[in-house]
């Protein structure tokens, strides 16, 4: 079947490598530039679709990994019918179900794609000039830069931080297998790399959510490479490394301690801080939802129904569209039903990534970033965090499925060869 829009092949061969150029070029300006991002999504989306062949996107959108992310954004659809606020509201609250459509496009063009890697080193290359910045915002804290944040150039702390876990993550994946090819040189190469990384993070600016992310890929490592036996030994592995970090960087000391303090303030003087926000965020939002706990308020609701519940607040809880969690964040608004989709599709997507190799590891710490990150944040209806799952599941797991094809593939050909 031909392509979508253009049939003649090479016109849509010439598309098919622009649109891999442009989204590698999205990977780049992820970490740097969301205006960039969004100029270079729509671009890439206008030289894929021509390309696309509908029995390719048929596939995806039949499996739970791709029709999940959909059926999602089409419950954000219906939930616009019964949410109490004005049009532009609901509007509002539908655009951060939207990235989710991308998942199955970018499993279809990933899956017919050999460029699927291109799009990790882009991001990968960016990451480490972002790591620089980093370093030159610490040693020249007064020159001028886009963050609030001390020690992050770009953006937040926050993504940051995310960021440089996937690439530390995905570097000593790529380090132990150059171990067991004896390529020492290479092991040297990768692990200053990943401990770069590692040591931003740590010692410079971190997320408190990175802080919990990080254990549990530890964990997960472990237990997906040695079993059980791997699970206790990176336990053990883990509480020796957290000690060592304890003892030697007063920064993540202070950021640890901080949500005791931060606590401690806000039950005694009501101070406002992250962990206070939260406190009363999920307080309220647990509310909400024992209201309409099957189909939500809404899509677009969550503004008005703190706003409702403005009395006796501080002035800085009165008005949130933000809950800080994920879950809270659709139950509010889908209910039941919405939740449900929600964690159905982040299992389908980490049960899409159980295999072996770099790329299935690598959808997995992004898939394990999002559900772990999500429960202080709402990750997916944020621009970069949100982004990084979309193309973080959508190219691994086109590259993913790709590989499978060709392992079905070679065995079918060696059966009939017999």
């Amino acid at each position: 079947m031909a392509g979508l829009f253009i049939a003649d092949p090479i016109v849509r061969a010439k598309l098919v490598r622009i649109s891999d150029g442009l989204l590698a070029a999205v990977a780049v300006s992820l970490p740097w530039s969301t205006t960039a991002t969004g100029i270079l999504l729509v671009l890439w989306l206008l030289t894929l679709f021509p390309t696309l062949e509908w029995s390719d996107v048929r596939r995806e959108l039949m499996t739970p990994a791709g029709s999940l992310p959909v059926l999602l954004f089409l419950l954000g659809v219906l939930g616009m019918a019964w949410a109490g606020v004005p049009l532009l509201e609901r509007w509002k609250g539908l655009t951060g179900f939207f990235k989710l459509l991308v998942i199955p496009l970018l499993m279809a063009q990933f899956r017919r794609s050999d460029n699927g890697t291109s799009i990790f080193i882009g991001f990968l290359i960016a990451c480490v000039a972002l790591l620089t910045a980093s370093w030159i915002v610490v040693i020249w804290p007064d020159i001028p830069k886009g963050s609030l944040d001390p020690g992050v150039a770009v953006k937040s702390y926050i993504v940051q931080s995310a960021e440089f876990t996937i690439c530390a993550a995905g570097l000593l994946y790529m380090s132990g297998e150059a171990a067991r090819r004896g390529r020492w040189a290479t092991v040297t190469v990768l692990l200053v790399l990943a401990l770069a990384f590692f040591h931003n993070i740590f010692f410079i600016a971190t997320g408190r959510t990175t802080l919990v992310v990080i254990p549990v890929l530890i964990l997960i490592y472990g237990a997906r490479q040695f079993g059980w036996k791997g699970f206790f030994g990176a336990t053990a592995a883990g509480v020796v490394i957290a000690a060592a970090l304890w003892t030697t960087s007063p920064y993540l000391r202070d950021r640890a301690t901080s949500v005791l303090s931060q606590t401690e303030n806000f039950k005694y003087e009501n101070a406002l801080s992250s962990v206070g926000q939260r406190i009363v965020y999920w307080t309220k939002s647990l509310r909400f939802i024992e209201s309409a706990p099957l189909a939500g308020h809404g899509t677009g609701s969550i503004a008005e129904m703190f706003r409702r519940a403005a009395n006796g607040s501080p002035v800085w809880a009165q008005l949130s569209n933000n809950p800080h969690n994920q879950t809270l964040a659709v139950a509010i608004q889908l209910g039941l039903l919405g939740v449900m989709t929600l964690w159905a599709m982040w299992v389908s997507h980490f049960l899409l990534f159980r295999g072996a190799g770099l790329v299935a590891w690598l959808g997995v710490v992004v898939v394990t970033q999002n559900i772990v990150g999500s429960l202080f944040n709402s990750f997916l209806f944020d621009f970069t965090e949100g982004w990084l799952y979309i193309l973080g599941v959508g190219v691994a797991g086109g590259i993913v499925l790709r590989q499978c094809d060709e392992a079905r593939t070679g065995r079918a050909a060696e059966y009939e060869s017999r």
